[in-house]
């Protein structure tokens, strides 16, 4: 994942729903969806048995994010009979706390083919591997591809950032 000019942004990693790794009291999953889905991925080309099957939730704010050209977009997905297919993104990331730099994915699941779980919009859902000591309000650095995400200021206008902090 070697790449010159990544967009840095930290952030200040929030509690989430909890259903993405099933520890949420709401989770009607106890293994979560991202362990249900991510044969799916798999199948399709997107390999994640080396991740923690949860996310970590990182807010941006005051800014927000778009997918421009995420390196996989997976359509239709169908990974549960009770729910109605979803489409879902994924654009590798690196994602640094004290120190520890892991190869990470942005993980988006399309709102718009969502059933429910959404999130604010300057929350970015990270899928890592396990960071050792990582604990909600604290600051996690990613550094995103620009070509595929792009960051708005609170004015709304997208803009090529190097570094935010």
């Amino acid at each position: 994942m070697t790449q010159l000019n990544w967009t840095t942004v930290t952030g200040v990693v929030k509690p989430g729903y909890g259903v993405a790794s099933g520890q949420g009291e709401d989770s009607p999953y106890e293994k979560g969806t991202l362990a249900i889905q991510q044969p799916y991925f798999q199948k399709l080309g997107l390999d994640l048995s080396d991740f923690y099957l949860g996310t970590i939730n990182v807010s941006i704010a005051p800014y927000t994010f778009e997918l421009a050209e995420p390196k996989y977009t997976f359509q239709n997905v169908k990974w549960h009979s009770d729910y109605p297919a979803e489409t879902f993104s994924f654009s590798p990331c690196i994602a640094e706390h004290h120190g520890e730099s892991v190869q990470s994915f942005v993980y988006y699941p399309h709102p718009e083919t969502k059933i429910g779980h959404f999130q604010d919009p300057s929350i970015i859902e990270i899928i890592a591997p396990r960071l050792s000591e990582l604990e909600y309000g604290d600051r996690l650095s990613l550094k995103l591809n620009p070509q595929e995400i792009m960051l708005h200021s609170n004015d709304g206008r997208a803009r090529a950032y190097s570094k935010i902090d």
